[in-house]
């Protein structure tokens, strides 16, 4: 079998812009960066569209997909947002946090994109390359993380060509992403607000707009970054380690690292979470590409932004499915 021919991404400029658009309302695949992670975007209005990403991710069909939009004139013609809801995007958007919110009774979005679920996810992106191609193409995009499922995610246009080579129609090169980690996830519906998802807007900052979350209960796949087993490189991942095996790369957080002769990477030698969710994604890469058998983790504390980071790296540890 003949590999995959190499897909070269493609600078982000105005006439990439335009022909990324033409690509998508064909019912393409484009691959487009955003302020957490590269996106791969399809016509989010289009059930064969919507049916590519699934097929190019090998994605389960029952894990749902984030609709992006221009901004709450757009979310509202996809959902019902309430007084909360809008408060939070007022509060966050533009930026990494998606609403899941009642699907509107005239919702455009394919309902593939929903997984069959009655609420639609919906983010407004903080990236100039994201909001100018939503803006060109005037439909939101239904775009997950550009990588095949359960990997890790891209931060690079370069990661998301690699692991998609073959499978989509075009990469769009807008730099590295400034986060690195995927958005917030928050459910509104019925005025309970619960936290499905940690990102970088942490606990504290939304219980500042919204009051205290609700706990969330059920195993159910509500929204994206929900599987048990997600983010996973090739080697295994062990966590909270303070001593590797001879077999591990070593991936650490702060100051003093346990003594190592292997690979390491260090997601912030100053111990700064945010410089930490930044570069985790690259660095499990960098590490998996090393050939390591495992990957050991030192503990990362748990406040703040470190709660989205413990829950990447827990499903990144978990059994691979």
């Amino acid at each position: 079998m003949t590999p995959p021919a190499a897909l070269t991404p493609t600078k982000a400029d105005k006439d990439a812009i335009d022909r990324a658009s033409q690509c998508l309302l064909a019912g393409g695949l484009v691959a487009f960066p955003t302020e957490t992670v590269y996106g791969l975007g399809a016509d989010a209005t289009s059930d064969r569209a919507v049916a590519r990403i699934f097929e190019a991710k090998g994605r389960p069909q029952f894990n749902p997909l984030i609709s992006h939009v221009s901004g709450v004139e757009m979310a509202r013609q996809l959902g019902e947002l309430s007084d909360l809801a809008l408060a939070l995007a007022d509060t966050f958007w533009p930026g990494p946090l998606t609403l899941v919110v009642p699907r509107s009774a005239d919702c455009p979005v394919s309902l593939l994109a929903s997984a069959g679920l009655d609420t639609i996810a919906i983010r407004m992106p903080n990236h100039k390359v994201a909001q100018a191609l939503i803006g060109r193409v005037q439909r939101p995009l239904a775009a997950p993380s550009a990588n095949p499922s359960g990997r890790v995610s891209p931060t690079t246009a370069q990661h998301a060509a690699d692991g998609l080579k073959g499978r989509i129609d075009m990469v769009l090169d807008g730099g590295p992403c400034t986060v690195g980690l995927e958005s917030t996830v928050v459910s509104i519906v019925a005025d309970q607000v619960r936290l499905l998802r940690p990102g970088t807007i942490t606990r504290n900052q939304l219980e500042g707009v919204c009051g205290a979350l609700e706990e969330t209960k059920s195993n159910a796949i509500e929204a994206p970054g929900m599987l048990v087993s997600h983010y996973a490189p090739n080697a295994s991942v062990r966590l909270n380690v303070s001593a590797p095996a001879d077999n591990e790369a070593l991936l650490g957080f702060g100051p003093d690292l346990p003594q190592h002769d292997g690979p390491i990477a260090n997601l912030s030698p100053s111990a700064d979470l945010v410089e930490a969710a930044a570069n985790l994604f690259a660095m499990l890469r960098q590490l998996d590409a090393t050939g390591a058998r495992g990957i050991a983790v030192t503990p990362i504390p748990a406040d703040g932004i470190g709660e989205a980071i413990n829950d990447r790296l827990k499903r990144a540890a978990a059994p691979k499915t």
